[in-house]
This record gives C-alpha cells, structure tokens and sequence, in this order.
C-alpha cells in the first residue's frame, strides 16, 4: 500500500511531502518530521484516505 505523507502549512492547505511504500516507515518519518518542524503531518493513502493525523 502506498502512503503519502502531507504538512498543513500556514494557511491551513495540505502539502504533498513524500510517497513510502511501508506504513509503520511513514508513520515513524512524519512523527520525526513533525516534531522537528513543529507542523501538523497527516498520512493518506493512494485514494486520499486519512490513515493518521499527527501533532508535534
């Protein structure tokens, strides 16, 4: 299953970060990203599912 890893930017829109094709990888890249970038990540995947909101 392919997943794609978005950040909110400041005007609350959605921005395509990267694709990864193992989902515990992606959670544990945007849950890094999201700390370090203090920015909320989400996980979609190839349809636009919400697989996992996360907050810095």
């Amino acid at each position: 299953m392919k997943v794609i890893i978005e950040w909110e930017d400041q005007f609350h829109c959605w921005r395509r970060y990267t694709l990864m094709n193992h989902q515990p990888s992606a959670v544990r890249t945007a849950k890094r990203r999201a700390s370090s970038t203090g920015k909320r990540h989400r996980l979609v995947d190839e349809l636009g599912r919400l697989l996992d909101l996360i907050d810095p």
